[in-house]
Formats: structure tokens, C-alpha cells, sequence
């Protein structure tokens, strides 16, 4: 099994990178799977992407690259979306990003008023706080149980908060301000819809971006949450998950989040990655064919696992939002063939660390987006999204590449739905051809497959 230069390998699918003008003769090379048993398991709704909040006037380095994408105006009755979605057949869309906590739900008696965003370089992320009407909440779920969509919404967590009074912190007081979550639950549970999970917050957690909360008030109020899920569900036949802090990895106050809320109460540990860094940086596309750069994400990954296994072991860790590259994406980098190289290898590393879901911003928006944001025509990584929803099942199998190069990578899980294994091959060199051998102990296991070498 031949994996050219610049070439993506999943399962029998060769995705072609560009030409070049030269690449050495391939190098050979060993892909060990062991397949005897799993070493981590993913959910079946692995593949999930996000709907943000941003308005169209959401602008970065002098571009404003996310027009009628966001959960407010996207056009839900497009038939490219309609067919995209419904293609996976279980897409997992969670609805949140950094405007979430200045959302209103015009619904019950806990509002004063729906405001639409608008502009303001005084207020958190350049914007006034906005609403989600109910009619609109009643299309998004028309939209969503046509495609039939797994729901992710992440809540407003300042509510009912002030800013503290130290001079130039970031830091938010007091406890959260439940009862418009609430209203909206209850609205949520009597027209039918369903909601798979909820989460607490955007990125207030240790450092914050705009605004932080300190842990042991965020576990708090997650078990607030908590509580008010099991209240307002009580009786319907379905609990939905409970998922916080949606921010980016901080071992000791994940770990208090964790300690103060208690067993049983998280069912999902977010986080967020964006290890691409900014979305102008030059070497972007450098970064992500750089097996060394790449490799240093694993760190966060094995540091998450480690504090859910010790911390919160009732629970697991989910990427609730990555997008590579921060501030919207790189134009002509995030949503070209390119990126696939790094969405791929994210994906596969994830599942190693026993990440359970990984959400990719955006299905729709931005430069990193999965579907172009004024036509809804797929970019490449949708196609990367799709094959791995189809063809990679829960069950993760340990791999070793035996070559001497570090950009040969290799992934393998159970396949999905079906006896045998699915193997991912990543070549991350623009002039190094591999000739790869897989060899494995599918051999004792005939319904995985059975034992044969692929060359």
C-alpha cells in the first residue's frame, strides 16, 4: 500500500495532495496494528461541528469572513445544507462560541428585553449583548430533526453575575443566574424537542478570554445545572448530558471544577484547542505539515486524560471547539486541501487520549469552516469529516509505524457498523514517498477481517 508524498490515506481512499516536482523513491515502511483490543473508545457521535453566534459584522485582521453563518440568520431551508448534514446521518452540532454568554432567550418571564447585537469596542468581544427568539429556536429544531441532528447548546453562564470590582480584571463574581436556562429547557421539553446535551459557559474558565469565573464557583453552578436538568426533564424518558467548562485546558482548575461539583455531576469535560496558533501567521501552512509542531498538542491531550481519569473518572473529556488556527481561520489555509493534514491528525490523536467527541469550528463561518460560507459548497475538510463519520467506529486500536521518518503517521480503529479495522495513513512530507506494509493480529479475530497483509 503505496502512500504518496503530500498524500492523506484513509482506509482504501487516497485524497491527492499537490504535485511535486521531485519525490524520492518510496521509502518503506511497517504499520503494526494490534488488534486484539481497544485502547480507548470514542463516541459514536464523534464527528461534531459547531454553529457559532457571531453577526456578519464579526471582522479579523481587516476581513469579515463569517456573513449569514451564524445560529441567528443561516439559512436553514438552503438544500446544500439540507443534503450536507443529513449525509452523516447523525452529525453532531453544538451551538455556542464566545458570544453565548451575552444571549438572552426570549422566552418565560426571566427577560427584559431581546436585543440584537450590535457593535460596541466597550463591551466583551467588540458586540451588546443578543437573543435567541423562540421562533427561531423552533426552526433551528425543524432543521435539526430532518437531518437528524444530536443537539449540543451551550448556555449563557454570566447571567446573574457582575465584573469584580479590581480595576482592569477580568474577573466575573457572584452565581449564575439560572432561570432563563431554565424557561428555555422548559420550552425546549413541551414542544418535543431534543436537546442531547447542555453546556455551561464559553472559555470563562481559568484565565478566561474576555471574562474568567473562578472554579469553585463554576462547580456550583454546574451542579445548579445539574439539579435543574434533572427537575425540568423528570418524567420525559430522556436526561441529557451535562457538559461544562468549554474552555481552554487548565489542569488545577479543571480539577477543582471537577472536585467542587462532584460524582455524577459533569458528564462531558470541554475544552477547547487552537494550537495553530493566529489565523495571520505566515507559516500556517507550514504548521500543519511540521510533525513536531503537531506532536506538541499531545501534551494537552494526555494531561486532559489524566485529569478526568483522577478527577472526575464518572466523566469524560470532549474538544468542544477547535479550529486550528484562532480569530476565525487563515483565508486560503484553513478551508483548502492543506488543512486536512492537521484536522486528520487532531481527530486520530484525540481518540488515542480517549477524547469521546471533537467539534470542529465551524460547520459554517469563518475561514475554517467546513462548508464555504456564502455558497455551502463543502470544502475539503467536510469530505475528511464525512469519511471518518462513516468509516471510523468508537473502538481505537494501538499502532505503530516502524520507519525511520516522522511523517509517515498512522490511526486505526474498529471499522464502523462492520467486521474489520480502518487504517489512516498521514504522509506529512512534501518529497518522501512511503511504500507501506500493514501487518496486525486481525489473524485471531476471522470476524474482524481476518489476517491479511496489505502491501
Amino acid at each position: 500500500m503505496a502512500a504518496p508524498a503530500g498524500v492523506l490515506l484513509l482506509c482504501l481512499l487516497v485524497l491527492s495532495g499537490p504535485p511535486y516536482a521531485a519525490v524520492a523513491a518510496g521509502e518503506k515502511a511497517t504499520v503494526s496494528v494490534r488488534a486484539v483490543t481497544a485502547i480507548s473508545h470514542t463516541d459514536d457521535d464523534f464527528i461534531c461541528a459547531t454553529l457559532d453566534w457571531w453577526p456578519r459584522d464579526k471582522c479579523n485582521y481587516g476581513m469579515c469572513p463569517w456573513h449569514n453563518s451564524s445560529i441567528i440568520n443561516l439559512d436553514l431551508y438552503s438544500p446544500i445544507l439540507y443534503n450536507a448534514v443529513k449525509a452523516f446521518n447523525s452529525l453532531r452540532i453544538r451551538l455556542g462560541g464566545s458570544l453565548q454568554d451575552q444571549i438572552t432567550y426570549k422566552v418565560g418571564k426571566h427577560y427584559a428585553d431581546c436585543p440584537s447585537f450590535r457593535r460596541n469596542d466597550d463591551r466583551l468581544f467588540g458586540f451588546t449583548d443578543g437573543c435567541l427568539a423562540m421562533n427561531r429556536w423552533d426552526e433551528l429544531n425543524i432543521f435539526f430533526r430532518r437531518t437528524n441532528t444530536t443537539v449540543t447548546f451551550g448556555l449563557n453562564a454570566l447571567r446573574g453575575r457582575r465584573k469584580a470590582a479590581e480595576n482592569g480584571s477580568t474577573l466575573h463574581v457572584g452565581g449564575w443566574d439560572g432561570r432563563n436556562a431554565r424557561d428555555l429547557m422548559r420550552y425546549t421539553v413541551s414542544k418535543g424537542y431534543r436537546v442531547e446535551s447542555w453546556e455551561l459557559g464559553n472559555e470563562l474558565c481559568a484565565g478566561g478570554v474576555e471574562a474568567k469565573v473562578k472554579a469553585a464557583q463554576y462547580g456550583k453552578d454546574v451542579l445548579r445545572l445539574r439539579r435543574m436538568v434533572e427537575k425540568v426533564y423528570n418524567g420525559t424518558g430522556h436526561l441529557p448530558k451535562v457538559l461544562a467548562p468549554g474552555g481552554f485546558y487548565d489542569g488545577p482548575w479543571f480539577s477543582e471544577m471537577l472536585r467542587v461539583s462532584g460524582p455524577g455531576v459533569v458528564d462531558g469535560v470541554t475544552h477547547h484547542i487552537y494550537n495553530l496558533g493566529s489565523g495571520k501567521d505566515k507559516e500556517l501552512i507550514n504548521k500543519m505539515q511540521d510533525p513536531y509542531y503537531l506532536d506538541k498538542v499531545a501534551q494537552t491531550f494526555s494531561d486532559m486524560e489524566a485529569t478526568v481519569r483522577e478527577s472526575g473518572p464518572w466523566s469524560s473529556a470532549w474538544v468542544g471547539e477547535s479550529g486550528g488556527a484562532y480569530n476565525s481561520g487563515g483565508k486560503d489555509v484553513s478551508d483548502r486541501f492543506a488543512n486536512s493534514f492537521w484536522y486528520l491528525d487532531q481527530l486520530g490523536m484525540s481518540a488515542v487520549f480517549g477524547t469521546k467527541v471533537y467539534c470542529r469550528q465551524a460547520l459554517v463561518g469563518g475561514n475554517y469552516c467546513l462548508l464555504n460560507t456564502t455558497t455551502l459548497a463543502p470544502n475539503p475538510d467536510y469530505y475528511s469529516a464525512l469519511l471518518w463519520h462513516r468509516l471510523m467506529g468508537p473502538g481505537v486500536l494501538q499502532t505503530t509505524a516502524a520507519a525511520g521518518s516522522p511523517y509517515l503517521r498512522s490511526y486505526a480503529h474498529c471499522s464502523k457498523k462492520q467486521p474489520g479495522v480502518t487504517v489512516l495513513l498521514i504522509n506529512l512530507s512534501n518529497s518522501t514517498a512511503f511504500d507501506v506494509t500493514v501487518a496486525g493480529d486481525m489473524d485471531l479475530h476471522p470476524a474482524a477481517g481476518g489476517g491479511r497483509n496489505t502491501t
